[in-house]
């Protein structure tokens, strides 16, 4: 089969592989019919999470039709069912998954000693994603082998296209799980930093969730825009203050709930000191993450405020204004995307024409333009905001 290969440092390949097998009773050999390129794929491509190794599958976004089913998995899942895939593998049973925790999942992760060894304690095993992850292939590919299927999937009715229902994978749940973890009111301005695909997301959960005013935060015109549209207020970072537009919506109060849809790849103005520091110690491995947006986000969150943070770091920042966050009494609420406790009731919201999230794709194209597609995604190229593949 054809696939999206890791290769190194910004060298992303299509190759052709072996086909997948059932490994397990609880396998399913899923026909990937779309995919996609996350943002958090980039910094795999960027290799600032080295745990990728040459040979791995790129892909965590994705769903198709069930061709295969393991002798365990049946009474769940059949041959020909349409199935969203999401990025994380859950087995159902442990006691974090009874709790809806299913980014923890205590059994997915194959490698949990090397998880352990960086995080502290394992993470669910994820599609794609490094083999602190469990080095599972990703879905970028042709098929996919989904281990723990009869928990790991999400059925979809044929009346609804696949792009309408690919990112109850990840993305919908991430800017989702965003904003209820954020606990909104309806007299809440909800800040969020970055417009990119759970950005876009995040601004249109907050604001089916009722708040007062949702405050969209990025320097990409195409990326303002689409925020604009789904109800955002807009503010360019190269073009003016956040922290000034803000106190200005606000009445010098700053909002009450801040959102980082960013990560550790933060891009702000050049000529601010911090960002000028962060790059250095990142390039001598002094810190892996910058974490500007962090910092801003304490910094003008109101105060006894909620910080969400469903954008990716992955190891260590500095200067993080600690004692700032403390003594404003701000709750932090973080983590990878329980995207199983969301689904049922995302997918309620896209039957009932309350969502349509294909709003954000701006790119389609085959499965072998995918390594020339990561460049463009990654430099914003021809308004580039989220690529859609069909291998």
């Amino acid at each position: 089969m054809k696939a999206l290969v890791w290769h190194g440092k910004e060298d992303i390949r299509c190759d052709q592989v072996s086909d997948p097998e059932i490994e397990d009773p609880r396998d399913a050999i899923v026909k990937v019919t779309s995919c996609a390129i996350c943002g958090s794929d980039l910094h795999l491509f960027h290799n600032f999470i080295p745990a990728m190794l040459p040979g791995d599958i790129m892909g965590h976004e994705m769903m198709g039709e069930v061709m295969e089913v393991g002798s365990a998995a049946k009474g769940k899942l059949k041959v020909g069912d349409r199935i969203v895939v999401p990025f994380t593998i859950i087995c159902g049973e442990c006691d974090q998954c009874k709790r809806g925790n299913f980014s923890v999942c205590e059994r997915t992760n194959r490698k949990k000693e090397l998880a352990s060894k960086v995080f502290g304690h394992p993470t669910a095993g994820l599609f794609g994603y490094t083999h602190l992850t469990g080095g599972y292939p990703g879905g970028q590919a042709e098929y996919l082998r989904v281990p723990f299927a009869d928990a790991t999937h999400i059925k979809v009715p044929d009346s609804l296209k696949d792009e309408q229902v690919l990112f109850l994978g990840d993305i919908f749940p991430t800017g989702w799980q965003a904003a209820v973890q954020c606990d909104i009111e309806p007299t809440d301005t909800v800040a969020i930093w970055g417009c990119g695909p759970v950005g876009q997301m995040a601004i249109r959960s907050a604001v089916l969730l009722g708040a007062k005013q949702v405050v969209a935060i990025d320097c990409i015109p195409e990326r303002l825009s689409m925020a604009e549209a789904g109800g955002a207020i807009t503010i360019n970072f190269e073009e003016e203050s956040v922290v000034g537009r803000l106190n200005d919506l606000t009445s010098g109060k700053g909002p009450e709930k801040c959102i980082d849809a960013i990560g550790l790849e933060a891009h702000v103005t050049p000529t601010q000191p911090d960002t000028l520091l962060d790059r250095a110690k990142q390039m001598v491995m002094l810190e892996s993450d910058r974490p500007h947006v962090l910092r801003e986000m304490i910094y003008v969150c109101r105060t006894a405020g909620t910080i969400s943070i469903p954008g990716v770091y992955g190891g260590l920042v500095d200067k993080f204004p600690m004692g700032l966050a403390m003594n404003k009494g701000l709750t932090f609420r973080m983590g990878q995307t329980h995207v199983n406790r969301w689904t049922d009731d995302l997918l309620r919201r896209i039957e009932e024409g309350q969502i349509d999230p294909s709003f954000v794709i701006t790119h389609t194209v085959r499965l072998e333009d995918g390594p020339e597609m990561y460049k463009v995604f990654r430099d914003k190229q021809d308004s580039c905001v989220k690529v859609v593949l069909k291998p």
